[in-house]
């Protein structure tokens, strides 16, 4: 039997999110169904019912920061059992065949994989819904377990924005004896610049405004650059290993490329909704490296939370009740919150009848 589930849905591109009504499937052999606790607000589930990033499906239950507990396994399910604490991040499935998913790289399924949201199962018919729900039924390959030491609320950002950044910082090699700048302090920016410290790099953050110096301290770096002091970016050239760019706004990437020193590299992991020009002296002066990242595997998106709840590493948040979404997708477009909402879904009982 299939699971009557309330959840929050954008009716259409730019429409405010509303009471909705789905059907989750019972779980199948290796299914495990769970119970949403807490959901994370990622700026990208606006980008999306927004259509700023392209045309989208409608109608949208957003939410791929998804935490919360088993409460049934289909018959074959072998690594959960039924009251389990687990999360699901931005993918639900992957063809599991091609030589990406192999290597245990489902986000860059050469088929597609399929997204929590605003998407389709691997089937190719069947429209994927989000957290922004009572429940959802996922197979067990894209769940993962959230630690015992980590309250679930502050660990539900961690399924996108911890992994966004853990992947390409490990990647591309913070750790000792390295300067690591994180550009932006927002939701991405302030779970990377604690997972960064936690690798036991050297941590400078980069913003616009000397407000956010204050915070980048309490966060754990070491240092603050302001960039539009023109002659502090100009004493900063050539200083970083690695910058890890997370600004979604439009913003000068040649200044930031000349913060690196020869051989290092920017990552881009922040999604402005227009085209960032790049003067190819910026790079090839310096045999500098500009590179981008997605998320990450599921068996990295598991090591990153055990790498989190080893170190400490949570996320500052707001929880909000689902009723409030319209209100704090409003403030999030103001960049009006430190530094993630995180939606109770016991506040979505009863309202959307």
């Amino acid at each position: 039997m299939t699971q009557a589930t309330l959840a929050y849905a954008a009716p259409s591109a730019k429409a405010p999110l509303a009471p909705f009504s789905l059907e989750r499937r019972a779980p199948g052999p290796k299914d495990v169904l769970i119970e949403i606790t807490h959901c994370g607000v990622c700026h990208s589930d606006l980008h999306q019912a927004r259509e700023d990033w392209g045309p989208a499906l409608f109608p949208m239950v957003p939410g791929h920061e998804i935490v919360g507990h088993v409460t049934a396994v289909g018959a074959e399910v072998s690594q959960y059992k039924i009251g389990d604490r687990v999360g699901v991040g931005c993918m639900v499935d992957s063809c599991r065949t091609c030589s990406q998913c192999d290597a245990g790289e489902e986000q860059f399924c050469e088929r597609g994989f399929s997204g929590t949201y605003n998407g389709y199962e691997q089937d190719g018919r069947t429209m994927t819904f989000g957290g922004y729900s009572q429940r959802i039924t996922v197979d067990e390959a894209f769940v993962v377990r959230v630690p015992d030491a980590m309250p679930l609320d502050r660990a539900a950002p961690l399924l996108c924005a911890g992994i966004t950044t853990y992947s390409p910082l490990k990647r591309f090699g913070a750790g000792p004896g390295k300067r690591v700048a994180v550009m932006g302090l927002g939701g991405l920016g302030h779970v990377g610049v604690r997972i960064a410290r936690a690798m036991g790099a050297e941590v400078t953050v980069i913003s616009t405004t000397e407000a956010k110096r204050g915070d980048a301290a309490a966060l754990g770096a070491h240092d603050f650059l302001a960039s539009r002091d023109r002659e502090a970016m100009k004493a900063a050239a050539g200083r970083f290993d690695l910058i890890l760019d997370t600004v979604s706004a439009p913003h000068d990437l040649n200044a930031a490329l000349n913060l690196l020193r020869t051989d290092g590299t920017l990552v881009l992991v922040g999604v402005p909704e227009e085209a960032l020009p790049v003067q190819p002296f910026a790079i090839i002066g310096r045999r500098r490296r500009l590179a981008g990242s997605l998320i990450g595997g599921i068996a990295e998106t598991q090591e990153m939370l055990d790498f989190c709840a080893e170190h400490g590493v949570l996320a500052d948040i707001e929880t909000i009740a689902m009723a409030d979404i319209n209100h704090a997708w409003e403030r999030l477009l103001k960049n009006d919150v430190r530094y993630r909402f995180v939606i109770d879904m016991a506040s979505l009982g009863g309202s959307a009848g």
